[in-house]
């Protein structure tokens, strides 16, 4: 205790010494940056930079220095002073990164500043997170939502830019899909019933209707859910046990929270839907949130989930149709010159901007790549140099994929093929079997090619027995979006299983391939979102993937 005492008295001597040692000309500047003197403050620091003179005071007068320099908002003046003093490993180190940081970001090297404060320890978070926010804030939301991807674990980062969209009065589509999942994060959802048993319990939350339109039976989203009940119904019929419950969002955030407060939604075990952006990133946060798998039944934009556990497409993304096509191409032996084109909605310009730079890369010869509307789309082919008076040997191109489910695309091309006695292949997505006006045993050849979306295989046995059930409930023939929920309720019951815990993921990775009982299959190895994307080939009317 006497030693203690003794240690303390001859630490207060040697301090007070110092104090008392310290030059006139340093305590004036202490006196000044106290008093909001900064300029005069930062000059008389530098006066006592000289390490070799003043030994450790240097470091201090350099802290100072730059500490003044902030306050005088010359910004660059005091990363100058801060910046070489920061990676000295001193006892102020840690809030001199503080000082340099906050210097960055005044001087809008808005990169530079988060780094720094990334690098401090976790006792310095609070700190931290607290001088980021007040600088970012400040930001416009194009440069916020374009960083977020890279700074979204700093705290700050994504409370600015929840408040920064609050504040505006527009947002743009992908504002409102980021405002709506930062609110969703911020919520305090915990589990309901965490004891698991042997009923696979679904909760579907669709839009069947909206705060202005009652719903429309005629929808598909009743098709959707239409196709839902009947795989509910088939896996009862196989002795499953399997509850139902549903809500409908109605096209409403607000109503959606209060939705997924409801205790059956908090203990379910997998959720279908909603569909819409603004929709699904607050279930998606809902799901990262509480462990529940959240699967969105009909999208193919899934950048959004792609750092997501918990969140899936059941059809494939933008990104594996790319991967898909490109891997058909360069199977085939069809020639290296390619044609693009590709329709208005996001999903298409996606698959289109992936493909494009995949077959650029493997050196294939993009001879045209352009939007299609229904004005162009057949003199999309005849500048190609597809046309009727020509053999195809004198076109200027060896295939052409058009990445479009528009249907007013699809005819005058149909149309104008029908005249056109080419065998260029042309690859097109799936939907284009289902257009009523499309007879591909019209067309002089067999060179269309169909490119896989969940594809239906509609000579399979099983596609006959749910078509003669459907047709029996419903006195008419299944859509596709009907075949689809039914569909995905196989999915979902074949992969949230009671063995494995329901961990969704776990099992989905268990394998390569599966088998779909209504489509072709399914890929969701190390992915959120169906991999298997086959190109088929259509003889004798007769689907026949390519490659696989």
């Amino acid at each position: 205790m006497q030693k203690s005492l003794l240690f303390l008295a001859l630490l207060f001597l040697v301090l007070t010494v110092n104090a008392q040692n310290a030059p006139e000309g340093y305590l004036q500047a202490k006196r000044q940056l106290a008093s909001g003197s900064y300029w005069e403050a930062m000059n008389s620091f530098r006066a006592f930079q000289d390490e070799s003179k003043y030994g450790k005071l240097a470091l201090y007068a350099s802290y100072h220095a730059g500490e003044s320099a902030l306050k005088a908002n010359q910004a660059e003046t005091a990363i100058g002073l801060l910046k070489p003093l920061a990676s000295r490993n001193w006892e102020n180190q840690n809030e001199t990164k503080i000082l340099l940081a906050e210097s960055y970001l005044l001087n809008r090297n808005i990169s530079e500043g988060l780094e720094l404060l990334k690098s401090l320890p976790q006792s310095y978070s609070e700190q931290g997170n607290d001088l980021a926010y007040k600088y970012l804030v400040q930001q416009s939301p194009d440069f916020l939502v374009r960083n977020l991807k890279e700074y979204q674990d700093i705290p700050a980062f994504t409370a600015a830019l929840s408040t920064v969209l609050n504040k505006k009065t527009v947002l743009s589509a992908d504002e409102k899909s980021l405002y709506y999942e930062l609110r969703g994060q911020g919520e305090n959802w915990s589990t309901g019933n965490t004891v698991k048993n042997d009923i696979l319990d679904l909760v579907v939350i669709l839009p069947f209707s909206s705060g202005t339109q009652s719903p429309d039976p005629e929808s598909f989203i009743f098709e959707l859910y239409e196709g839902i009940l009947l795989g509910i119904d088939q896996l009862k019929s196989e002795g499953m046990r399997v509850s139902i419950s549903t809500f409908n969002s109605k096209r409403s955030v607000d109503n959606l929270r209060s939705i997924l407060s409801d205790e059956k939604v908090k203990s379910a075990d997998v959720i279908i839907g909603p569909i819409y952006p603004e929709e699904t990133d607050l279930v998606s946060a809902f799901a990262e949130s509480t462990q529940i798998p959240f699967i969105h039944p009909l999208s193919n934009l899934g950048d959004r989930f792609e750092d997501k556990n918990y969140s899936f497409l059941f059809r494939p993304s933008a990104e594996n149709i790319s991967e898909g096509v490109f891997r058909a191409v360069k199977g085939q032996s069809w020639g290296s010159r390619i044609a693009i084109g590709y329709g208005g909605s996001s999903k298409d310009l996606r698959s289109a901007n992936e493909l494009k730079e995949r077959i650029e890369s493997d050196g294939f010869q993009l001879v045209d790549f352009k939007e299609l509307n229904p004005r162009n789309a057949a003199s999309f082919l005849t500048d190609l140099g597809i046309r009727p008076t020509l053999d195809s040997v004198e076109a200027n191109v060896d295939q052409v994929i058009i990445l479009s489910d528009d249907p007013n695309i699809a005819s005058p091309i149909l149309s104008f093929s029908e005249s056109v006695a080419t065998e260029i292949p042309i690859l097109v997505l799936d939907s284009w079997l289902s257009f009523n006006f499309a007879n591909y045993e019209m067309l002089p050849h067999e060179n269309y090619y169909f490119i896989a979306n969940n594809t239906p295989n509609y000579e399979s046995e099983t596609m006959k027995l749910f078509r003669n059930e459907y047709y029996q409930t419903h006195s008419t023939l299944p859509s596709l979006n009907a075949i689809l929920g039914f569909e995905l309720v196989y999915w979902v019951a074949m992969n949230a299983r009671p063995d494995l815990g329901y961990d969704f993921r776990a099992s989905l990775d268990q394998r390569v391939f599966a088998p779909g009982k209504l489509t072709w299959g399914f890929n969701f190895q190390n992915s959120n979102s169906n991999r298997y994307v086959p190109v088929f080939s259509l003889s004798a009317g007769e689907l026949k993937p390519l490659n696989y």
